[in-house]
């Protein structure tokens, strides 16, 4: 495994006392597969994220990151929040090479892959334009460019396509799961959306309402796999899969 959860606990103090957001999380993402987690609202899918991005630490349990214990933030992680994040007064170029910027890096190899980048993702016309004069499925590829120019050794996406409108949503998940997978990324992603998690995924962990536990894990069959996500939504097996997933998130009635 690439990436490794093991019995993954989180409690939060609060005001009333003593919050479990997860109990007994385990599970893992093998080198160049798409994972995503599904749940009900506040189960703990992003706190996951952070705990593999080193950002907080665990209250029990064991994270490993290409065999390492992760203890703190590793620029081996790449995260893609709900919001693109991009600076409006900085150009697309500005925003794409601020990881670049941030690391230090003047040898001309990441610029390089920058420029490449853009131009293969059709945003090169547009460098030195503000993000204001783009579209948002625009905005998120550039912030996807920005993750990837640092080349990072695995995707975290934290429901990158929430803030967009619904037509715009399915475009934009379906051409950032392509760059991903044409990238050879490895990438974990938090989504509420059952559709987009079986249009995109090798793999789907359901968790169940807080403290989150591991419900199960759906394993998509290789025919699916090899499909697009626009394909795999007209398969016959998407709607029987989306039912079962829908049951298990308690929403078959």
């Amino acid at each position: 495994m690439i990436a490794e959860l093991e019995h993954i606990q989180m409690i939060y103090q609060s005001a009333e006392g003593e919050v479990e957001a997860l109990r007994d999380v385990s599970f893992g993402v093998e080198e160049g597969e798409f994972v995503s987690l599904v749940g009900p609202s506040g189960c703990g899918k992003s706190t996951l994220l952070t705990i593999l991005a080193g950002l907080e630490p665990p209250t029990a349990g064991r994270v490993t990151l290409f065999g390492e214990d992760v203890t703190a933030p590793s620029g081996r992680i790449g995260f893609m929040p709900q919001k693109d994040q991009l600076f409006p007064w900085r150009s697309i170029w500005g925003n794409v090479t601020l990881g670049l910027e941030i690391r230090g890096d003047r040898d001309g190899a990441g610029r390089q892959r920058a420029r490449e980048l853009l131009e293969q993702y059709d945003l090169a016309d547009f460098a030195k334009s503000p993000p204001g004069r783009l579209s948002g499925g625009m905005r998120q590829r550039c912030a996807l460019i920005r993750t990837l120019v640092t080349d990072p050794g695995v995707l975290l996406l934290d429901e990158p396509f929430s803030a967009l409108d619904c037509q715009t949503r399915l475009t934009v998940a379906s051409d950032i799961g392509s760059i991903i997978r044409q990238q050879s990324k490895t990438a974990l992603l938090v989504t509420h959306d059952i559709s987009e998690a079986i249009s995109l995924s090798d793999r789907i962990v359901v968790l169940t309402a807080r403290p989150a536990t591991v419900r199960n894990i759906h394993t998509l069959d290789a025919e699916l796999r090899a499909l697009s996500p626009a394909a795999r939504r007209v398969h016959p097996a998407f709607a029987p899969l989306f039912t079962e997933i829908g049951k298990e998130l308690g929403l078959d009635g």
